[in-house]
């Protein structure tokens, strides 16, 4: 989760002792918890909501598809697959021009 290591883990627990003191710790813990689980309440419930208000065809919508260099990447994406077949053929139609093109070494 998040990313956190065992390592990253132990040195947030030592800082939380020095921050917060033994006595306090387990409390800020449990609050922490809380907002964590309303924080992530409140997202999956935002995206639900945005899905539904947006109607049919978003069903499939992810969030991080909302993030402009993610929309860039998947519109730039679906463009070079529009054109692979174009391309393939320009490359088919060059090797024919090529072998059609050789010249005999005998006439040389």
């Amino acid at each position: 989760m998040f990313g956190i290591g065992m390592g990253e883990f132990l040195g947030l627990v030592v800082l939380g002792l020095f921050l917060v003191g033994p006595e306090r710790l387990p409390t800020a813990a449990r609050d922490f918890a809380r907002i964590l689980h309303k924080v992530r309440n409140f997202t999956s419930y935002a995206t639900r909501e945005l899905k539904e208000n947006l109607g049919p065809g978003f069903e499939n919508l992810d969030v991080k598809d909302l993030n402009p260099k993610n929309l860039a990447k998947k519109v730039i994406n679906d463009a070079l697959e529009d054109t692979k077949p174009v391309v393939n053929e320009v490359k088919r139609q060059t090797n024919e021009i090529k072998n059609v093109a050789k010249i005999d070494p005998d006439l040389l």
